[in-house]
């Protein structure tokens, strides 16, 4: 273990300290070790591990601090690995002296608007324990090809770009896990360009990844998620997003979890994803999935999408159930958000087992978000083969279900009620246009103030009741 200042590094926050830092790097000296104090540097730190053998940054429990007062990351490190995981592709070269790169215990913070934290370029194994990086373009920046990231324990806060950003990387067995992502402008976690198997989004808190917490004028119309998977190049698949906080606050055209593939293909790119076990709230929309095939969204807690709550289009393969979807009672009925869930050009998936509850029509917390258009709770418009089955379905307004130009439905096992005095319901499901093959049965119908059914479907063994 080397010490910084053992190569004249002095931390004082205002010499630069660049080469001191760079000279104990390209030394191979193994483990640097930065103690507490300020380390101020104009220009990246590069690592070229098949250069210095192995190598690893750590600062001295948090205590130590980089400034980086120049463009591009404060920290590059940079690996010749290009084969998979699998140890028979591992060349003896990684194996002897680039495996395994560690960076921890460390504070990296940006003095230059183009300043980002860490960058990664074909690492094998590389992990990042306890970092904060604040105030930077982009946190953690991946790209080229890599394989085996973790990054646990860590805060990637206050950045004008995007928090963790896998960018036109092929990248397999990544995970991220237990860290604080926030009030990053351009998003929280970002993948776009990339190839990415294996993905593990666990535990984490990731909110406020918005212009809202920086107020940059004429961003607010750069559309942000918590989480965006955009495989409209590339590909996204065998991933989990489990046990995370993923909340925000309103951004027009904003989401917390965005997905997006190829339309018009046999393969949507992006899919074998599921989304289990997370508090998902406050966006523009709170699930936004386009063109998504096989992606399972399931026990979690879904509230407060100005727009809606969930909004598939162009998908296939999709289960959402055992959701609760609605919103956040602690704002006050003056100031409730709006829900609902959308499906429009969907096929072959199952929609089971949710609550969903309205709260007041057409009103928004926040004046200038734009008018809710919505006619039912749960919209279906253009779809086929679409199972609705024992889910509750609560005071919505004018209808409970709306269905259009779909075929191929079951609706089954429904309790679609208004239990507001007086109702304003007026159908608990209107359909118009296509429906063969499609079937009603077994439902719960409450509180409407016209017909309970409307359309060419009519149900069957269903219980009707009157508006109270």
């Amino acid at each position: 273990m080397t010490q910084a200042g053992d190569f004249g590094a002095t931390g004082d926050g205002i010499t630069d300290d660049t080469d001191a830092l760079q000279h104990a790097i390209d030394e191979g000296v193994g483990e640097l070790r930065l103690p507490r104090g300020d380390y101020r540097i104009t220009r990246p730190l590069v690592i070229s591990l098949s250069t210095t053998g192995r190598t690893s940054l750590c600062g001295e429990s948090g205590t130590a601090r980089l400034l980086m007062d120049g463009p591009g990351p404060a920290i590059l490190f940079r690996g010749t690995h290009g084969g998979t995981a699998d140890p028979r592709s591992v060349q003896d070269q990684v194996w002897q002296r680039e495996r395994l790169p560690m960076l921890r215990d460390l504070e990296i913070t940006g003095l230059h608007p183009d300043a980002d934290g860490v960058r990664l370029e074909g690492v094998f194994q590389p992990s990042m324990n306890g970092v904060l990086l604040r105030h930077l373009r982009h946190g953690i920046h991946v790209t080229g090809r890599a394989r085996n990231l973790l990054i646990s324990h860590c805060h990637i806060y206050h950045n004008t770009g995007i928090g963790i950003f896998l960018d036109a990387v092929n990248l397999h067995q990544t995970i991220i896990s237990a860290s604080h992502i926030s009030y990053c402008r351009l998003g929280g976690i970002r993948i776009e360009k990339s190839e990415i198997r294996n993905l593990q989004i666990t535990g984490n808190d990731i909110e406020y990844n918005n212009n809202g917490g920086h107020q940059i004028p004429d961003a607010d119309a750069i559309p942000t998620a918590e989480i965006w998977l955009d495989a409209s190049e590339g590909s996204i698949r065998e991933g989990t997003i489990s046990s995370n906080t993923i909340q925000a606050t309103y951004s027009p055209n904003g989401a917390n979890i965005r997905m997006i593939g190829q339309a018009d293909t046999k393969n949507a790119k992006v899919g074998m994803i599921a989304v289990t076990g997370n508090l998902i709230g406050s966006q523009w929309v709170n699930v936004h999935l386009s063109s998504v095939q096989g992606v399972t969204l399931s026990g979690n807690c879904i509230y407060s999408g100005h727009h809606r709550n969930l909004l598939l289009e162009d998908c296939s393969q999709i289960t959402v159930g055992d959701n609760s979807l609605g919103h956040n009672a602690d704002y006050g009925i003056e100031k409730e958000l709006c829900t609902g869930v959308t499906l429009k050009n969907c096929r072959d998936s199952i929609f089971s087992g949710n609550i969903l509850q309205d709260c007041q029509t057409g009103r928004h917390q926040y004046p200038e978000a734009p008018e809710l258009q919505r006619e039912a709770l749960l919209e279906i418009i253009d779809c086929r083969n679409i199972t609705v089955s024992h889910c509750q379905i609560l005071d919505s307004a004018p209808a409970g279900i709306r269905l259009h130009n779909s075929e191929e439905m079951t609706l089954m096992g429904l309790s679609i009620c208004d239990r507001r005095s007086p109702p304003l319901q007026q159908h608990a499901i209107h359909w118009t246009g296509a429906s063969s093959g499609s079937l009603i049965t077994a439902c719960r119908f409450r509180g409407c103030t016209a017909d309970p059914v409307t359309g060419p479907v009519q149900p069957q063994h269903c219980q009707i009741s009157e508006p109270r």
